[in-house]
């Protein structure tokens, strides 16, 4: 098989039956493609929607006339009871994530007329949980997970450019597997991020320090892995095609469990931290915003919270007990308020978070527990 395709999974159902959910997924992924989608959107709906099959089909419906609304109400029951190989529950976050797809299946194809109704139209989606990031690490952290790549081979030096670049950079991890040589202009200190989340291009600043192990990579590196039909990717496996989302969550959450700082997380924890430590140094929200990508500053809030250290100098200052020191009377002018700079992230610090593809991998109840992300393209 072609280097970077996938095998082609076994449909579900009878793909010749015209009425089947089979032939209708696979028209409405053509509706999708067609109407501009990105790939990402129709992937994960994709795999979404198998796992609906795989339960209706396990209960003998394999046509979508065939599902009525009990049917997805069952459905959703069953997501909320499910547990993962490691015994826990799927979260609200995946189980929306799962359930929004078969709202927009069966609406396509209730207006197609594939369906005389549509099924899941009062389909009452999960509340998601308004979590702050579990874990954020500080610069001397940032540093221990930083040494931990053997940079005496190629691909510790890999994998060291890449989380430089996570920290630098901020970036998604489907943003930085997508990178290619053009998009990082070291002469501006700029990378040029293509067709990111919402389908958006955005430029962002990278940092000199994470410029010299990228440049390092390019020099020693690259060149020994990189094969003919050269596709251009920035970090690329050993068998020369660009690296899996899988393999990137892997790679970074090993050199964090590898640290031993007590905290755990994987690309996204860098994401996190780069917006929580420039906020903390006094970076206007609104260009961290624009550095992450977020479309509405509601999510950047989320991301980038207030932190303990903002609030505790606030309460330091603010509060009448908070020293130990009998007569205190020390209060901060209305002027000077630190807690004015701080005013536009408190003010939609528990808004609803938008989905971000990268934040959450969705688990799908129906993969096989043995599956293990590999570092060759996926």
């Amino acid at each position: 098989m072609p280097r970077g395709v996938k095998k082609p999974q076994a449909p579900i159902g009878d793909p010749a039956d015209p009425h089947s959910i089979e032939c209708h997924v696979g028209e409405f992924v053509e509706w999708m493609g067609a109407h501009g989608y990105a790939e990402a959107t129709i992937s994960g709906r994709r795999r979404a929607l198998r796992s609906l099959q795989r339960w209706l089909a396990e209960r003998g419906v394999t046509r979508t006339g065939e599902v009525t609304r009990p049917m997805v109400e069952r459905y959703q029951r069953w997501l909320f009871h499910h547990r993962k190989p490691n015994g826990q529950p799927l979260t609200f976050l995946t189980q929306r994530g799962l359930l929004t797809p078969v709202r927009a299946f069966f609406s396509w194809a209730a207006r197609t007329n594939r369906v005389l109704y549509n099924p899941a139209s009062e389909l009452e989606m999960p509340r998601v949980e308004h979590r702050l990031p579990k874990h954020v690490l500080t610069v001397a952290e940032v540093e221990t997970v930083m040494s931990q790549p053997d940079i005496a081979h190629p691909g510790g030096r890999r994998d060291r450019a890449i989380l430089e670049v996570f920290y630098s950079t901020g970036i998604r991890r489907s943003e930085l597997v997508e990178l290619r040589l053009f998009d990082i202009d070291f002469d501006r200190r700029a990378v040029h991020i293509r067709q990111g989340k919402g389908r958006r291009d955005r430029v962002v600043p990278i940092g000199e320090r994470a410029l010299v192990w990228v440049d390092r990579w390019l020099r020693d590196g690259r060149d020994r892995y990189a094969l003919e039909p050269d596709d251009g990717f920035i970090f690329i496996a050993r068998d020369g095609g660009p690296l899996s989302r899988a393999y990137m969550t892997t790679m970074a959450g090993h050199y964090v469990t590898k640290a031993n700082i007590g905290k755990t997380g994987s690309c996204h924890l860098f994401r996190h931290t780069m917006a929580t430590l420039m906020l903390e140094a006094g970076a206007d929200i609104r260009f961290i915003q624009a550095i992450l990508g977020h479309a509405k500053l509601s999510t950047t809030q989320i991301y980038t919270h207030v932190t303990i250290t903002q609030l505790s100098a606030v309460h330091d200052a603010c509060h009448p007990g908070a020293k130990n020191a009998p007569g205190r009377d020390r209060h901060l002018d209305a002027d000077e308020n630190p807690a004015d700079d701080q005013a536009a992230t408190l003010a939609g610090l528990l808004d609803a978070l938008d989905d971000d593809d990268d934040r959450t991998d969705h688990h799908d109840p129906g993969r096989d527990a043995g599956d293990e992300p590999r570092e060759e393209a996926s």
